[in-house]
């Protein structure tokens, strides 16, 4: 293959996880909620992956007529933010206003995170909570709290988009890539199996899912209370 068709398969796949999308957003509808997140997880490990081709493979410059980095954002919303806040409020775990409250913090919130040109750090971490909605609203699944809570959770992340706080990227943040990179992994096989076990996870695919789940939470701030917002 030349570079350009191998610069142009990057694309296309990174456009199949609209299809993923529709996917699980046609399993939401019918609130299969499991389904619905074992097509957010593949959606979730194309995006993983997607991302170190295209740089291997130099779509810049061999595929420059398609934004990539504009494909991935707009599949991004689709997958870690506007279904899963869906599934938050149909699935009753918060309905009434409470979900009212969440989808639109939600969804409004994380419009004005992924148009931000200060996301990114200099050490290609995040600036702010990520949006990763997603992987949030799998492990409330998974542990069925009361709306409270969970109204809780989504008002403090939701301000913390905003705030300069760092969140890890597991492929590019090269501090404890070593570790990250894995607990990313493991994250996306115990949120298959949870999601597969229709959310009543054996104890080891639960504690796994817990433990992974904070780690990629609080591992950029620990970096940065270690190194400086910098580091």
């Amino acid at each position: 293959m030349t570079d350009q068709v191998k610069a142009l398969s990057v694309h296309l796949l990174t456009a199949t996880g609209a299809v993923f999308a529709m996917l699980a957003m046609l399993q939401a509808i019918e609130k299969d909620w499991a389904m619905m997140f074992v097509w957010l997880i593949v959606a979730f490990a194309v995006d993983g992956i997607d991302g170190p081709l295209a740089r291997h493979y130099d779509v810049k410059q061999y595929a420059p007529q398609f934004d990539g980095v504009l494909l991935d954002l707009i599949i991004d919303y689709l997958t870690y933010v506007f279904i899963p806040a869906y599934a938050l409020y149909a699935s009753g775990l918060m309905d009434g206003w409470s979900g009212w409250v969440a989808i639109i913090v939600i969804t409004f919130g994380s419009a004005m995170y992924f148009a931000d040109t200060r996301m990114k750090t200099t050490d290609n971490s995040f600036s702010g909570f990520p949006g990763c909605w997603n992987m949030v609203i799998l492990v409330l699944f998974a542990l069925s709290p009361p709306w409270q809570a969970c109204l809780a959770l989504v008002a403090v992340l939701t301000v913390t988009m905003f705030v300069p706080v760092k969140f890890v990227h597991p492929v590019r943040t090269d501090r404890w890539r070593m570790l990250t990179l894995p607990m990313a992994l493991a994250w996306t096989v115990f949120a298959g199996f949870a999601a597969w076990e229709n959310f009543d996870p054996l104890p080891v695919v639960f504690w796994g899912l817990m433990i992974t789940s904070i780690y990629l939470l609080v591992a950029g701030a620990a970096q940065q209370v270690m190194y400086g917002k910098d580091g």
